[in-house]
């Protein structure tokens, strides 16, 4: 399925496809993708476990190459965009380091930077501000709650103020209530620092919580099922989870998806 392109896009996905060896067979992780994303826009790449939504998140930030197709950032290859510093990157997992301190964790891609140190303190102390973790600075990430934990790795990511954040089911692990709140709070941050957001969930109340539109991919072989507009006015609020309008996006994209 291909987008129109109405605007010079940010990202340009084009007909990325990628097969992986596995033994003596082959698996298609990813069929024809062909899509593009706007500067500022929040994009989820929803889909169930299989259909190639992290492997697509992976290609976008040149970690993997493609079988077949290219994306461009900005014009620019994706290695281009990750040596020019354009990417954040968010895993489902953590991944601080137990041994530093929540400020020095943050800190970390500054100082590989060579940020000078006045920089740095100017920074960090913005970001542990912007996700409300000021008073937890001097604490080690077993000191804190996996939501914190996951706010410490966001704002590591925007220490070097990226273009892009990319974000691989990074609420995963939570209850739903942490979760909940947690979308919350990070639709709060990206209306301060304006990135493009490529969020990736198998959740679809919390794609169309978060998202300006939604990438449904099918599984077997990962494809774009289809693109959904999430027309629900700005800035989101928890009430919102309870409209009809709401329901009406998650039974629309629930209908959406083939072969599962």
């Amino acid at each position: 399925m291909t987008l129109l392109r109405t605007k010079t896009p940010e990202i340009e996905i084009d007909h990325v496809s990628m097969r992986y060896q596995t033994g003596s067979s082959e698996v298609l992780a990813l069929n024809d993708v062909t899509v593009d994303i706007q500067k500022g826009e929040f994009i989820s790449l929803l889909g169930p476990s299989g259909c190639g939504k992290t492997t697509l998140l992976r290609i976008m930030a040149d970690l993997i190459q493609p079988t077949s197709g290219s994306i461009k950032i900005s014009g620019s290859t994706t290695k281009e965009a990750r040596l020019a510093k354009k990417y954040g990157i968010v895993f489902q997992n953590p991944v601080l380091y137990d041994w530093r301190k929540v400020k020095k964790n943050i800190t970390l891609p500054l100082e590989m930077m060579k940020v000078n140190k006045e920089e740095q303190e100017v920074r960090v102390d913005r970001l542990l501000e912007l996700v409300g973790l000021s008073e937890f600075k001097d604490k080690y990430p077993w000191q804190l709650s996996g939501g914190m934990q996951q706010r410490v790795a966001i704002a590591r990511a925007l220490a070097i103020e990226p273009e892009i954040l990319l974000m691989d089911e990074p609420f995963s692990a939570l209850d739903e209530f942490s979760r909940e709140r947690l979308n919350e709070e990070l639709l709060s941050i990206w209306s301060k620092v304006g990135s493009t957001v490529v969020f990736v969930t198998h959740s679809i109340p919390e794609a169309i919580f978060l998202s300006d539109r939604v990438f449904v991919l099918s599984p077997h072989p990962g494809r774009l099922s289809k693109v959904v507009d999430i027309p629900l006015p700005r800035p989101r609020r928890a009430e919102m989870r309870e409209s009809t309008e709401f329901y009406q996006l998650i039974t629309d994209i629930r209908n959406s998806f083939e072969g599962v």
